[in-house]
């Protein structure tokens, strides 16, 4: 359904180029969901408005390709991707509780969004606003409402109907659950789950919350420093993580089912994306780290089905 292809995004700033994006694939099957994973700053969002192609002016897509559906995004006219943004691949941005617009009704901002791609009369807007509300679990009289008589779980479920407004193919879901406390989280995730079930659309699912990741997707993408680490199953993946940033995360998330011990963490911080960096972007972090990892970039390699890593001693460490 959509194939990344070394896909490098530099942002210029004043100091040379940041390479927040830089070389990273990945594919997307239909019907699938594909968790994001990595800590602030490390590209995620920048890959997913690299994908629609709405990338702030100081960014550049500097390489790569972004085919969806046979089709290379990249090199298609601003017209053409109008005809694809929310037809075909929608957003659910960052910060969503506060993308909606205040002074006019949601069922405006929704009608707005399907009148851009589709000729519709009133009655047909209605009944497919209405369809809409029931999928996400709103009362269709709400409608009318402006975005402040609504709750910010409410908010996001508005969101989540705008995105799903013109039955797109993918859904790009950028932190869906940021802002809301952990039992509207987990009603907003299994709206998700469901409507991924019952439309079999496909789904990216940006986060730096690894439980959310393994509640929800079939496959996992772990980002670092504008790199990906490792990609493959979930269950591979959570089960037998291969690079030492994955490994770290894991074992950086708290277990009811094991004896209270000292969580573990990463220590030191991100390299600056603007200057130079070793070849491997976590090495300055990594416990496993040589000097073959500051020379030499490590390529993603295929471990086994379903699973790849970016790292020169993967195998050691799993022995470990």
């Amino acid at each position: 359904m959509l194939e990344v292809q070394n896909l490098k995004t530099y942002y210029k700033t004043n100091l040379g180029f940041l390479k927040a994006v830089d070389g990273v694939s990945f594919f997307l099957q239909k019907g699938e969901i594909l968790g994001l994973v990595g800590e602030s700053a490390c590209g995620k969002t920048t890959l997913a408005l690299s994908v629609v192609r709405l990338l702030p002016p100081a960014a550049r897509v500097i390489a790569g390709k972004v085919m969806f559906d046979g089709q290379e995004l990249l090199s298609k006219t601003e017209n053409e991707m109008r005809d694809i943004r929310w037809k075909k691949i929608s957003i659910i941005f960052q910060g969503a509780l506060n993308s909606l617009n205040p002074v006019l009704t949601v069922k405006e901002q929704i009608s707005e969004a399907i009148l851009a791609h589709e000729n519709l009369g009133k009655q047909d807007i209605d009944e497919r606003i209405d369809g809409l509300f029931k999928a996400v679990g709103l009362e269709a009289t709400r409608k009318g409402n402006f975005p402040h008589e609504f709750s910010g779980g409410m908010k996001q479920r508005v969101m989540i109907a705008m995105a799903l407004a013109c039955n797109p193919k993918v859904v790009i879901a950028d932190e869906p659950t940021t802002a809301l406390d952990v039992i509207v989280q987990y009603q907003i995730l299994e709206l998700i789950r469901s409507l991924r079930d019952k439309l079999q659309i496909s789904m990216i699912l940006i986060t730096h919350d690894l439980s959310v990741v393994a509640e929800l997707c079939d496959k996992v993408a772990i980002m670092y420093a504008g790199k990906m680490v490792e990609f493959g199953d979930i269950f591979k993946i959570f089960e037998k993580p291969k690079h030492p940033y994955t490994r770290a995360l894991l074992k950086s998330i708290p277990k009811m089912e094991t004896a209270k011990t000292q969580l573990s963490y990463i220590p030191g911080a991100l390299p600056d994306l603007a200057g130079p960096v070793p070849a491997c972007r976590f090495f300055g972090r990594c416990p496993y780290g040589q000097k073959i990892c500051e020379e030499t970039e490590p390529q993603m390699e295929e471990t086994d089905a379903d699973h790849s890593v970016a790292c020169h001693f993967w195998r050691e460490i799993e022995k470990r």
